[in-house]
Formats: C-alpha cells, structure tokens, sequence
C-alpha cells in the first residue's frame, strides 16, 4: 500500500515557508485547556437547564441544548486528540481521547488509525476507509447518514469485532503496529461494559443517565452529522488536491467554538499537524492559494439538503453557492452510484 501520493499540502500544490508553519503549528497545552474548561463549565449550565425543566416539556428543548453541547465537541475533541495536537502534552492528550472517544462512541485508537488512513487517502474511493456515504448522495442517504444509523451501525460493528478480535482487513491495513489490536481489543471490551452500566441503570431505580447523557446524546446527534456532512459532500472523489475534495465554510462565533475551528476543513486536511487554536492564522497564511470557504453551517446544508431532494426527484442538481465537483452536477435523469461508503 506504498503505491500512492498522499493527499495533503504538497499534492495539492500549496505551499507555506517552513518558518511560518513551524510557528502556526507549534502546540501547547494551555488553548486545550482553556476549551476543556469552557466545554465543562457550558455542559455544567446545559446539565442544570434539564435539571430545572425535569418533569416539563421543556425538557426535551433543554436536552436538545445540553446534547448538542455534549455531542459536537466530543467529536470534535476526540477528533483532535486523535490528530495528538488538541495538547502538547501526551498523557493528558490521550486521557482526553479516550473520554470524548466513550462519548462519541467510537474505540480510540480505531478513530485514530482510520482517521489517519483518510488524511493519506482523503475522498480515494477503496482507500479513503472514512467515507460516511455513497456519492453522489440521494435524499435517502442523507436522512440516513443525519438520523445517524449509518455511522450507529459502523462504531457498533467495529466495538463488537475488535472486542471479539476478530479483526478487518481494513483495521489490520490501517494499524501500523500489530500489537497496537491488543489494545484496542482491551479498549472495546472496557467501553462495552461502561455502555452496559448506562444502559442498565434505569433498571436500578437509577435515571440521571437517561437525561443526562442517553437521550441528549441521541438528540444533539443530528446536529453533529450536520457538521461532519459537509466536509466532502458533493466535492470530488479520486483526486490528489484536497482543494477539490475538501470544503470549508464560513464559521460564526458558535460553530467555530463547538467544532473546534473546523470549519476551516480545507486547510486542516492540508497541514493536519496543526492544532485546532491555530487553524484561523494558518488560514490566513493560505487565504490566496484555496477556494474562499462556503457560506455558513445553516446556508451550506440548506442547500446539501436541496440538492439530493432534487437529485433523487430526477431534477437538475445544480447547486446555488456551494462548491461542488463537476459529475455531481446534473441536468436530470437517472443517477448513477460512484462509490460506496466504507463506515
């Protein structure tokens, strides 16, 4: 598998003084601390909204709040930590991991093996072992990949074969160390268990679970999906330039807190090595040679959504302002499957 040019900064033919990146992706531990402690102290305030609505309709509004604020950073988070760049310390950078892992319910050092195989391969279809959906996508694959079950069914599966070691050729592919799947095995086994205690405490007379964490994580779900769509949606498989196959957006104050400044997709996918705190100045730094970003996180799967209603009415597909590769634009008719999901 060493017959390939991996996808980042040099196959997209951008270019940045190694001074300047040197200085951008220098890491610390202070800005993950400082989120970490802004993300507990908002889950503290959100925990306390259900706490006051139990027993109310209100309930279910304050767990949609409390679950969006529990789901979106711990993806984003696990994400990071499994970059190693969320702390420039590494015992702390891999505590974290494992936690916002239980919570994102994917093992850690599977999100960080498959995740570093679709950096090499991002969007190369039967290498990419991350790509969520098939493309182009139809309004059935997009209801299912926001409702979740697709990616329910892919963390689900891999928990249970890595508990059972009965390990994928993709998982053996992607592991650099062989005696990394021993670890992973112990891993699994140790989160199966955790879920089933959360799982079983309501019939134990004990119910803080069910608010506090099952049902604002089956809430707020959607809302991260929303989030991890548009990455690559509608933009082009099979090429080297993550300028083609990777997209950014325009990020407000509270998407680029929530997803950690990933928004900025384009340039993380072009220097992964830099932390998520400096991804606004490494934008900057690159602002004249990528595409100007999408418009925002609402604007942008608005028309996600328009344009895989209309292609699975047979209409043309042709979006407003959002990029998208040449082939997923259409006049009409039939549409012919390009690849298939790998999660």
């Amino acid at each position: 598998m060493r017959d390939y040019v991996p996808t980042n900064a040099a196959s997209s033919g951008v270019r940045l003084d190694k001074r300047t990146l040197k200085a951008i992706a220098a890491r610390s531990d202070r800005p993950g601390l400082v989120y970490l402690a802004q993300w507990l102290c908002g889950l503290f305030l959100t925990g306390a909204l259900v706490w006051w609505t139990l027993g109310t309709l209100w309930v279910w509004p304050a767990m949609l709040i409390h679950g969006i604020l529990l789901t979106v950073p711990s993806y984003a988070m696990s994400h990071e930590t499994a970059h190693g760049t969320a702390f420039r310390t590494r015992w702390l950078n891999e505590a974290v991991l494992w936690v916002t892992s239980l919570i994102y319910m994917e093992e850690p050092l599977h999100r960080r093996y498959t995740h570093t195989n679709h950096h090499t391969h991002t969007w190369h279809v039967g290498k990419d072992s991350q790509m969520p959906f098939d493309t182009p996508m139809g309004f059935g694959g997009w209801l299912t990949e926001i409702a979740g079950l697709g990616l329910l069914r892919f963390h689900a599966a891999a928990f249970v074969n890595l508990a059972a070691k009965r390990y994928t050729d993709t998982i053996k592919m992607v592991t650099p160390d062989p005696g990394e799947l021993s670890r992973m095995t112990r891993n699994a086994r140790i989160m199966l268990a955790i879920y089933a205690l959360i799982a079983a405490a309501p019939f134990f007379g004990v119910w803080w679970p069910v608010w506090f964490l099952i049902l604002p994580r089956i809430l707020g779900a959607p809302v991260m999906l929303l989030f991890t769509l548009v990455q690559h949606v509608e933009l082009q498989e099979n090429s080297p330039s993550i300028l083609e196959s990777t997209r950014s957006f325009q990020g407000g104050p509270i998407a680029n807190f929530l997803y950690m400044n990933m928004s900025h997709h384009v340039e993380h996918h072009l220097y992964p090595q830099v932390p998520f705190h400096a991804l606004p100045a490494l934008s900057k730094a690159v602002k004249d040679q990528i595409p100007e970003p999408d418009p925002g996180f609402f604007r942008t799967n608005w028309e996600v959504l328009v344009v895989t209603v209309r292609r699975s009415l047979g209409l043309s597909t042709r979006a407003t302002s959002i990029r998208q590769a040449p082939h997923m634009i259409t006049d009409g008719g039939a549409t012919q499957r390009f690849a298939r999901r790998t999660m």
